[in-house]
């Protein structure tokens, strides 16, 4: 009887890990986006006019983990905001000017050239600037969220 009792438990366990396995390929399926397939569109209107922005992996309105790219020109400003979940971020290409706090103080703001990563935790206050044409990447879960310091800096309020 105990051997039998093993036997019908090593193939459940054998059965969920089958099962597990293949719901984790499917949910997990890979990816490839080369640039020329990127497909850019307008920013949501929940940052500043100017930006364009590529969903590469996931879906920034859903629960689960996604990619995107935020382009901006020289000059394109986000001001003082948090995140609900952590963003983990490459600069691409171009220069970023990452700043820390709830007030924008840009002589404090960090210079980050391409190929440049940070990383913020949930609900730390930062502002970005673009020195020159900028491409960043954002990876975080879903679904996204900014919460601008000050009510009056958020352009879904001038709408």
């Amino acid at each position: 009887m105990k051997i039998v009792s093993q036997s019908l438990l090593i193939g459940i366990v054998v059965l969920a890990s089958a099962a597990s396995a293949a719901t984790a390929q499917t949910a997990d399926a890979h990816k490839i986006v080369s640039p020329q397939e990127i497909k850019w569109g307008p920013a949501p209107a929940s940052l500043p006019p100017g930006a364009e922005l590529a969903v590469l992996y996931g879906d920034p309105r859903k629960e689960g983990v996604f990619a995107m790219r935020l382009k901006g020109a020289k000059g394109y400003y986000i001001p003082p905001h948090t995140h609900p979940k952590p963003e983990i971020n490459t600069v691409i290409s171009g220069t970023v000017r990452l700043g820390m706090g709830d007030t924008a103080d840009h002589s404090k703001a960090q210079l980050l050239p391409a190929g440049s990563f940070f990383a913020l935790s949930p609900g730390m206050a930062h502002y970005v600037s673009f020195d020159e044409d900028t491409v960043v990447q954002v990876n975080t879960s879903g679904p996204w969220g900014i919460n601008y310091v000050n009510p009056k800096d958020d352009p879904r309020k001038s709408q």
